[in-house]
């Protein structure tokens, strides 16, 4: 089976490609060409009903909600629930991130409940059940983690966070520069740190590289090239060891291109918000614009249980910039598992987010709605403002419960309401110059 890498290279434009030109109001041979270059990645899972979503360049930027079971509390049907509600509420895709329980099973299982492409960090099922089996996470055998990649892809996961560039290289440049403020924040990136220092071994997934992208060109399952040594804290944004992954990553997403492997980058983590447009400015140039892929990103440590917020500035920006891929942040972030209606909330708040930076992004194209809902509320077409919201039935639930019961605009002015009292004044005005003109 050949990739939609491969197909877009030979000329082929894909019923995926029309699909996703379609969804975009994008040229199919545009789509085709982007996919071609490694500018555009096709998601979707090995199954039929499955939802076909592109990410990069010149689309509109997508959102990623993540669920997932831990050690701490581990119940498979909280976390279907978790999926149907992020897909419910407008996520792209999915992240199953679970790290408790009967991992397999509980794949499995969250992949037929939704129908958006899933994606998962293979190395935190690989570091579990090696713990299980040895008590050590030391002790992982590389054979095993690729058996497991492919047992994964073979499941139907459409997207994979392989951490792929952290080497022994990256982590001389951690210690040099006298570790970091936040410290390491990816668990599975952590974990294959104290696996390398451990065993004094290169990563395996670095060091064979080529066979993590024969197994997911195999079923075309995208390559998510995971940030593993990415910032936890501001002040440890662009160091030494975030930069050295990151052109690590950008030169690994080339060569998955080579070998027909569809691959995006992963970025940071928490980033000053001057320096996301840097950060963004130079994964484009060193990938020759492959997607990115951005967890967050946090402006500020100090934001915990409004992280949602937090990210939501970050991610507006990053849209904004050219990111075109955001994981949303719930507001449980760095205190506990998220809830349902965590997701739900972390949903919501990332898509307002990306859509603000589509505006200046893809200006012209994501506005539209901004532009005739201004008008619909100008003239008091409520029924035509919820069409145009990205979330209609909380306002309506807003309006409902608190109507105004003597003006046609809202409670918040009542009589005062300056669209229309303009509204009269405009009309008055309109009526006194016909009367002029007519004289």
């Amino acid at each position: 089976m050949s990739t939609q890498l491969e197909q877009a290279l030979n000329g082929t434009i894909t019923p995926e490609m029309a699909e996703i030109a379609k969804a975009e109001a994008v040229e199919e041979e545009t789509i085709r060409q982007r996919v071609a270059d490694g500018q555009i990645v096709i998601l979707k899972g090995r199954f039929n009903d499955q939802k076909v979503v592109g990410i990069g360049k010149g689309l509109r930027t997508k959102i990623n909600a993540s669920i997932g079971t831990s050690s701490d509390l581990c119940d498979i049907e909280h976390e279907k629930r978790k999926a149907r509600i992020a897909e419910e509420h407008g996520a792209d895709t999915l992240m199953e991130l679970s790290a408790a329980g009967d991992l397999d099973a509980i794949r499995r299982q969250i992949l037929e409940s939704v129908s958006i492409p899933v994606g998962n960090v293979p190395l935190y099922q690989a570091f579990c059940e090696t713990i299980q089996k040895y008590k050590d996470p030391c002790k992982l055998d590389p054979d095993f983690l690729f058996e497991l990649i492919e047992r994964q892809c073979a499941d139907g996961i459409g997207f994979m966070a392989i951490h792929c560039g952290i080497n022994l290289f990256t982590i001389e440049r951690m210690k040099h520069q006298g570790y970091r403020y936040g410290g390491l924040c990816s668990k599975g990136g952590t974990l294959m740190v104290q696996w390398m220092m451990k065993n004094q071994k290169e990563n395996p997934l670095f060091e064979q590289f080529e066979r993590v992208c024969a197994i997911l060109k195999k079923y075309d399952t995208v390559l998510s090239l995971g940030n593993g040594i990415r910032a936890g804290a501001i002040h440890d944004s662009l160091d030494r060891a975030q930069m050295a992954e990151l052109i690590l990553n950008c030169e690994l997403a080339e060569r998955a291109r080579e070998q027909g492997c569809q691959a995006m980058v992963e970025g940071p983590g928490h980033v000053p918000l001057d320096e996301i447009e840097a950060n963004i400015i130079l994964q484009k140039k060193m990938s020759n614009h492959a997607p990115y892929y951005m967890l967050g990103p946090l402006p500020t440590d100090v934001g915990a249980g409004w992280d949602h917020v937090t990210a939501a500035i970050g991610a507006a920006h990053s849209s904004m910039y050219g990111a075109d891929l955001i994981c949303y942040i719930t507001p449980a972030e760095h205190l506990a598992l998220p809830d349902e209606e965590d997701v739900a909330t972390g949903v919501k708040t990332a898509r307002l987010a990306a859509h603000i930076g589509d505006v200046v992004k893809l200006k012209g194209k994501a506005d539209e709605k901004d532009k005739q809902l201004s008008k619909d509320r100008r003239d008091f077409k409520w029924g035509d403002i919820f069409k145009n919201l990205l979330f209609p039935e909380d306002a309506r639930k807003i309006l409902e419960t608190r109507k105004s019961v003597t003006s046609k605009g809202c409670s918040m002015c009542g009589e005062l309401c300056a669209l229309k009292n303009a509204e009269v004044a405009l009309n008055q005005y309109l009526k006194d110059d016909k009367k002029n003109r007519n004289g």
